[in-house]
């Protein structure tokens, strides 16, 4: 059953349209054809029948007139006749008979009371043993009751029965394709407008929801549909812009009392424990704040760039300086080609901090710090030794506010905004930021950026 799902849904509506409408056509058809068939050889019998029975009144009538005197032109065929003739007296003797069955006993023991006919079908041996329909009558004359035998070959029934079922077999196939295949085009022109609308669904992001699925011009269902979409886009749009603003509006409320709280912590002093872990807490919450007004102007207007020319071995030198003199249990290692690129040193610096401070929350003993240049591109990369990030989680860990940790409390990680706003960072650069396996365990966050095009690496 799953095998014919997956099967299913693999050949798409168009094509399961075009399928369904060929198998009810051709099931039509086969029925239709049978019927028509049968009612053709019924139809077809019985002319034979009655042609036979025809012809055997009319000798009948003959013989009744002019007594066994007429047998000789009462049994002469027509040229296109294909019927045979036998007179057959009470004591079963041939009295006349047609060219083909001259000489040969009676062809059938029929022989009804005078007035009356039966009829049976029989094979003729005189005939290459074909079957022939035959009708016998007896009628009264001067010499005593005689029998007329007529037997009409049934060639034509089966003739005509197989011209029709061949017409059946050749015309079913052909029908069936015809309808397959205008089916197929029908519904293909009709899903045409959904299509666009997929299309176009396809490109709506969080940074596009201004973006409006087309209505097709005819009044349709599928009309209604996009209608019905383009409301829900409108809905979606509007509380995604009043959860930007507030985003935005608590972040900035935000720094003022933050400002009041770091200063009263300076006054109080830096040897009590306490003010010192209230100190990095209110540091941490600055940081917080400040990424969630970052999100909110990459959402709203996108992340505006100051380009200038950035040496990024400046910047991982300077990150390596900065975790040395946090982190003196962690060794940082270091693997650095000088190379400059074209950027904003704020947000560049912004996101490879980013990236050493997550890789100094996972590591175990030390992280590594690389920067290379291929000639087109630079490639920076910072690796740690912990547990790593498993291939199905790779991308997901780019959302805002994902963690994977399993211990959720807030010592146990950052908000998860740090990878989600240096990826955005990096492809406002055009460059790209994705995460592997490091060499020696762990995981490796790999920037690459491009060279501005008249750059250079020193």
């Amino acid at each position: 059953m799953r095998v014919v799902q997956r099967f299913r849904r693999r050949l798409g509506v168009r094509m399961r349209s075009a399928l369904a409408a060929a198998l009810v056509v051709a099931a039509a058809s086969v029925l239709t054809g049978v019927a028509l068939v049968i009612a053709a050889h019924y139809i077809l019998l019985d002319n034979v029948n009655q042609n036979a029975t025809q012809r055997a009144d009319q000798i009948a009538g003959q013989l009744a007139l002019s007594g066994p005197a007429a047998l000789a032109a009462a049994i002469h065929p027509s040229p296109r006749d294909r019927t045979v003739v036998q007179v057959v007296d009470a004591d079963g003797r041939v009295l006349a008979a047609s060219v083909a069955v001259r000489g040969a006993e009676p062809i059938a023991p029929l022989r009804p009371p005078p007035g009356q006919t039966e009829g049976e079908q029989r094979r003729l041996a005189v005939s290459h043993n074909d079957l022939f329909q035959v009708v016998a009558e007896t009628v009264n004359t001067s010499d005593g009751p005689l029998t007329v035998l007529v037997a009409q070959s049934l060639d034509e029934v089966d003739d005509g029965t197989e011209a029709a079922t061949a017409a059946l077999l050749v015309g079913l196939p052909l029908l069936t394709l015809v309808v397959g295949a205008a089916t197929f085009l029908f519904v293909g022109r009709t899903l045409r407008p959904v299509e666009a609308m997929r299309r176009q669904a396809d490109t709506i992001t969080a940074r596009s929801l201004e973006t409006r699925l087309p209505v097709p011009a005819a009044d349709d269902e599928i009309a209604a549909l996009a209608n019905t979409m383009n409301t829900m886009l409108d809905r979606i749009e509007a509380a995604t812009t009043a959860q930007r603003r507030f985003v935005a509006d608590a972040s900035h409320e935000l720094r003022s009392p933050l400002t009041t709280i770091h200063m009263g912590l300076d006054l109080l002093g830096r040897t009590d424990p306490s003010v010192a872990r209230m100190r990095r807490e209110s540091a941490r919450m600055g940081r917080l704040i400040d990424d969630l007004l970052l999100l909110a102007r990459v959402d709203e207007s996108g992340l505006k760039l100051r380009c200038e020319d950035l040496d990024l071995d400046d910047v991982l030198y300077a990150e390596r300086d900065r975790i040395t003199a946090q982190r003196p249990d962690l060794e940082v290692r270091t693997k650095v080609t000088p190379v400059r690129v074209s950027g904003d040193p704020h947000h560049v610096q912004r996101a490879a901090r980013n990236l050493v401070d997550n890789a100094v929350r996972h590591a175990r003993t030390a992280i590594t710090l690389s920067l290379t240049g291929n000639g087109t591109r630079a490639e920076l990369t910072v690796a740690d030794d912990g547990p790593g990030i498993p291939r199905e989680a790779r991308e997901r860990v780019f959302d805002r506010f994902v963690r994977l940790d399993e211990d959720r409390a807030r010592t146990a990680g950052g908000a998860g905004l740090g990878l989600p706003i240096a990826r955005d960072i990096v492809a406002a650069h055009g460059g790209t930021l994705t995460l592997d396996d490091a060499p020696g365990g762990g995981t490796a966050a790999k920037i690459s950026l491009p060279y501005p095009p008249s750059g250079s690496s020193r």
